[in-house]
């Protein structure tokens, strides 16, 4: 690294260093122009340690600036991305050695030699650190890799990004647009076969992951046949192992594809496993994409929803497709004029969207859980009367906008890291201009940010009074964050599980069970993380959570894993990690003063094979990412040729980047020292001479 400084004047003319030299020397004159009982060599020494010193101090008034330069050279850096997911190792070229080809992969980095920094990951739904040869990813999502390569090493020197995959990706969007983002060269390394050979497969299968009892409902398989003309696929379907479909489909080309619809009957409450499956054939490349399992929910009857307004606003559209999304709820949208004949006891929660006066004290005679919903034409007055949650003082009717901050602790339920990170990017909603209180009964999800600026005020607040669930949304305009989720990540997850957690939160039933532990989801996918929550209430109906919570886990072999929960705020969590794919029960336990209480439940764990969908590399993918980037596509067979095209590349060198750092000379302490010596040196010198 080399060094540079040198001197630099901030907002004062250069002219003063003759002034200070001017002035060291006059002082120096005055002091010693008589003469002493010294020689005339001792006084002149005498006078340049003194002029120097005063010239030194002099410059420091002035404040010159020291400038320092730094040069730090970066070597090029070159990425190597492995595919680790299971279509690699499932449908393998002839000839392909997959041990081998990572060892080859690995000698990369000895190869290229000190010029070169050399990065290794894997990748599958995510990138990890390192190189492997395990092959065992159950999804792959190229164009997220490539992002976090991106976010992981922007503004630096990467030479080149070195993909080994078969081009088959099952989730994110087209890596294509992604590798446009990377300003460097990409070489891949086609893995998998591109010819096509005999393979029957379910491709897809769509269906709704809840029905209701008593009601038919229809899934859609698409099957799939290659270089199987002429042969038949014999499609069947079980239903917890009971045999409910069977179905002959004819093969008439090489590349055929036919969807399926098949009716069902939900007449079982519960979660129930479906079992699609084809008949294997003579001389199938694979039977693992043969079998397609489902899990339906069947639910004995809808949670219905009233949501209550004044005047019409897109927000109520907005909230309603949101709730419906969970097949559970069915929202009925009604004006407050018409309230009146209203039973509130048939619904499980009741909704007002910018409560006025009347509005307000009809939901507070009712012990229906209420989430009230603020915007600019609430009756504030009102709404602080019939609620503890959140207190709003606002003189004048005005709105401001402000952005979502999660608030730290929240513990009543889970969201997602992904919603969360949705959340804060989303633009402003509109809040009463004012000032916002929040009671020891209010716990907030999140808080209100003005601009960059974060405040206590809460956005969405939720108590419990009395053993009734209520909530507060200060603020309207949650259309808004659906529209910019859409344009941004093209679905609307975030919102609908926003809505749906709320929900399911504020209409449970906390009063008549006081111990009660979920899931966050009924159905994980195998590889996620098993989420659990739990809620114990003791007699006031208060949520508490001093006890410890022990909870067993079973599979179906009866194999028991046991866990302790964590404390979380007022309730428990648990993080059970990963298991198996398979159905599993939990049994949890509490012991509240003298009292035991328990609680049961199940949850399944979906086995993925979304790998063993495509059997047929996609290497026409990988030639076009190469070929927009200045790179190019080599087989594995090639890769001893990497290292001398990325030598070759004149792109791919060595950067030198310069630093700069601005310091006040007086800031350095040498100066000081020198000063100090120059002084010393002087002192000395004149005693010694017995001036």
């Amino acid at each position: 690294m080399l060094f540079l400084f040198s001197i630099n004047w901030g907002s004062v003319s250069g002219w003063w260093t003759p002034v200070c030299l001017l002035l060291g020397a006059l002082y120096a004159w005055v002091m010693y122009r008589n003469p002493v009982n010294t020689s005339a060599t001792v006084r002149n020494i005498l006078a340049a340690l003194r002029g120097l010193a005063v010239f030194i101090i002099a410059f420091l008034l002035v404040s010159p600036l020291v400038r320092s330069v730094s040069y730090q050279p970066q070597k090029p850096l070159v990425l190597i991305a492995q595919d680790n997911s299971e279509s690699v190792k499932l449908f393998k070229s002839p000839g392909f050695d997959a041990q081998k080809f990572a060892a080859d992969l690995a000698a990369l980095k000895n190869t290229l030699g000190d010029g070169y920094d050399v990065r290794e990951y894997n990748f599958d739904a995510t990138l990890h650190d390192g190189l492997t040869n395990t092959y065992s990813g159950k999804q792959t999502d190229i164009s997220a890799a490539l992002h976090q390569l991106n976010d992981r090493f922007v503004n630096q020197n990467i030479g080149a990004v070195v993909m080994a995959t078969d081009g088959l990706y099952n989730r994110g969007a087209d890596p294509q647009y992604e590798a446009k983002d990377i300003r460097t060269n990409i070489y891949t390394i086609a893995l998998g076969d591109t010819i096509p050979r005999r393979d029957l497969l379910i491709a897809n299968v769509n269906y709704n992951k809840t029905a209701f009892l008593g009601n038919d409902f229809e899934i859609e398989v698409l099957t799939a046949a290659y270089q199987a003309n002429g042969e038949s696929i014999r499609l069947s379907v079980a239903q917890d192992g009971r045999s409910v479909l069977s179905q002959q489909i004819a093969v008439t080309n090489d590349a055929f594809r036919k969807a399926v619809p098949i009716k069902l009957s939900a007449d079982a409450k519960g979660i129930h496993k479906f079992t699609i499956s084809i008949a294997p054939v003579r001389n199938e490349v694979s039977v693992q994409n043969n079998t397609e399992t489902i899990y339906v929910e069947v639910l004995d009857a809808r949670q219905k929803i009233l949501l209550l307004y004044n005047s019409p606003h897109p927000d109520i559209t907005v909230i309603k497709q949101a709730i419906e999304s969970n097949k559970n709820y069915e929202l009925k949208t009604t004006r407050a004029a018409e309230a009146g004949a209203i039973n509130w006891n048939d619904y499980s929660l009741v909704m007002l969207y910018q409560p006025a006066e009347g509005m307000a004290a009809l939901a507070a005679k009712s012990r229906v859980p209420v989430w009230y919903m603020v915007g600019a034409q609430t009756d504030l007055n009102a709404l602080n009367q019939v609620q503890k949650i959140v207190q709003i003082g606002a003189n004048r009717q005005e709105m401001q906008e402000v952005f979502a901050l999660q608030s730290a602790g929240f513990s009543l339920f889970t969201l997602s890291d992904s919603t969360l990170q949705k959340l804060a990017k989303f633009p402003p909603l509109l809040a009463p201009y004012g000032n916002y209180s929040s009671p020891a009964n209010g716990t907030p999800l999140l808080k209100q940010k003005i601009g960059t600026v974060p405040t206590p005020y809460p956005l969405l607040s939720f108590g419990d009074e009395s053993g009734r669930r209520e909530a507060v949304m200060t603020a309207e305009g949650i259309w808004r964050w659906q529209l910019s989720e859409y344009q941004t990540y093209g679905s609307h997850h975030a919102v609908e599980e926003l809505f749906t957690q709320c929900v399911q939160y504020l209409t449970a039933n906390a009063g008549q069970q006081r111990f009660r532990v979920y899931p966050a989801k009924n159905v994980f996918d195998e590889g996620e993380n098993i989420l659990l929550n739990a809620e114990l209430y003791n007699d006031a109906l208060e949520l508490v959570n001093t006890p410890d919570v022990r909870i067993d886990i079973k599979n179906e072999a009866n194999k028991s894993y046991s866990f302790l929960f964590s404390r979380n705020g007022q309730s428990y969590q648990l993080d059970a990690g990963t298991l198996p794919a398979g159905e599993y029960s939990y049994t949890a336990g509490v012991k509240l003063g003298e009292k035991s209480m328990s609680a049961h439940g199940q949850f399944t764990v979906k086995a993925l094979n979304q790998e063993a969908r495509q059997s047929t590399a996609n290497h026409q993918l990988l030639y076009a990412m190469a070929k927009q980037s200045g790179g190019e596509m080599l087989q594995p067979s090639q890769i001893n040729r990497l290292a001398d095209l990325l030598r070759k590349n004149e792109t791919i060198k060595t950067v030198e980047y310069e630093d700069k750092h601005y310091t006040d000379l007086i800031d350095l302490k040498w100066v000081f020292v020198l000063i100090l010596l120059l002084i010393s040196t002087e002192w000395f010198m004149r005693k010694r001479e017995g001036i």
